[in-house]
């Protein structure tokens, strides 16, 4: 009998390698048993993103930082529909969490939250490939999960 775990805690932000986590996590995750939570992470770099370079007063400033938090939501919202459309077509239980901060830390966090039996992330972008490179540190991770960690590949 192989493992299939109640609770999956997926690390998903719409990347090829989030992409071929969330395939890790369908295929050994169990319909009707399995719940599947979505941890969606806005990367602490964009609380300082005012654009001071270019903007030269406080109201374009301004308007510029609710472009980029509504920007920010959409991606988010379009990412979390996604993940729940699908495993709801699977058969899979799903929610999601929705974090701000350093991604290994909000994973670490979340994980004492729910509790998982498995926690499936993605493997680190490719060098070449374009992107912000938020990586989680998996040391930081492999100390701190008190769950199985699987990298998918």
């Amino acid at each position: 009998m192989s493992f299939v775990p109640g609770t999956l805690l997926l690390a998903h932000h719409g990347t090829d390698g989030a992409k071929r986590a969330e395939a890790q996590a369908f295929a050994l995750a169990s319909p009707g048993r399995t719940r599947i939570v979505h941890l969606y992470v806005v990367p602490e770099f964009w609380a300082g993103m005012q654009g001071d370079d270019w903007l030269n007063n406080a109201w374009t400033r301004d308007a510029f930082a609710v472009h980029v938090e509504r920007q920010l939501d959409a991606e988010a919202t379009t990412e979390v529909d996604g993940l729940a459309a699908r495993c709801l077509s699977r058969g899979f239980a799903c929610e999601a969490l929705i974090r701000f901060g350093e991604p290994a830390e909000c994973l670490l966090a979340a994980a004492r939250e729910v509790r998982p039996e498995l926690v499936v992330i993605g493997p680190p972008r490719p060098k070449g490939v374009e992107g912000y490179r938020s990586r989680m540190d998996l040391e930081k991770l492999a100390r701190g999960l008190a769950a199985p960690l699987l990298v998918a590949r």
